[in-house]
C-alpha cells in the first residue's frame, strides 16, 4: 500500500503499518538484538526509578522488598541492576545519601552532629559514627594484596 498516493488514509493505517515495521524487524536476524536492549533499557528505567524513589526517600527506613516492588522488580534483579548502575547496593546508596545529606545541613544549617543524623533517619549517633568513619576511612593503596601489612595503609 502506497501512502503517497491516499493521504487521507494515513490516520487510520499509520500505526498498523509502524506495527507491521516493528514486527518485521524484530522476526528478522537482528531481532534477538533488538530485544536484549529493549529489555535492558526497561530494567534500566525500572531502576532509575527505584533510584529516585531512595532520593526522595532517604530518611525513611529502607526494606528492599518495597523498593523492588516501586521499581516492579524482583529483590534479586534490583540488586544486580542497581550494583551495575551504582556500583553499590540500595542500602550503601541510601546510606551514602544520608552521610551527604547530614553534612550538607551541618554546613548549611549549622546543626550538630547529632541533630543531622536524626533528621536525616539515622536512629542513633553511633551508627551515624560508624558511617562517617567508613565513609571516611581510606581505600588501600593500589597493587597491595594485604593491606594491613602495608605500613604506609596503617599510619
Amino acid at each position: 500500500m502506497d501512502l503517497l498516493y491516499a493521504p487521507e488514509d494515513i490516520p487510520f493505517l499509520s500505526n498498523t503499518i509502524q506495527r507491521e515495521i516493528v514486527y518485521r524487524l524484530l522476526r528478522g536476524p537482528q531481532g534477538e538484538r533488538l530485544r536484549a536492549i529493549a529489555t535492558l533499557g526497561n530494567q534500566s528505567q525500572r531502576t532509575a526509578k527505584a533510584i529516585a524513589w531512595l532520593r526522595a526517600n532517604y530518611a525513611k527506613p529502607l526494606r528492599v522488598d518495597e523498593l523492588a516492588a516501586v521499581a516492579r522488580m524482583g529483590m534479586s534483579t534490583l540488586h544486580h541492576h542497581f550494583r551495575a548502575l551504582t556500583a553499590m547496593s540500595p542500602l550503601q546508596y541510601q546510606k551514602q545519601l544520608r552521610l551527604v545529606a547530614a553534612r550538607e545541613r551541618m554546613l548549611v544549617e549549622g546543626l550538630d552532629a547529632a541533630s543531622a543524623a536524626f533528621e536525616v533517619g539515622y536512629e542513633s549517633t553511633s551508627q551515624f559514627n560508624r558511617g562517617v568513619q567508613t565513609l571516611l576511612r581510606p581505600a588501600p593503596h593500589a597493587g597491595h594484596q594485604n593491606a594491613s601489612a602495608c605500613r604506609f595503609c596503617n599510619d
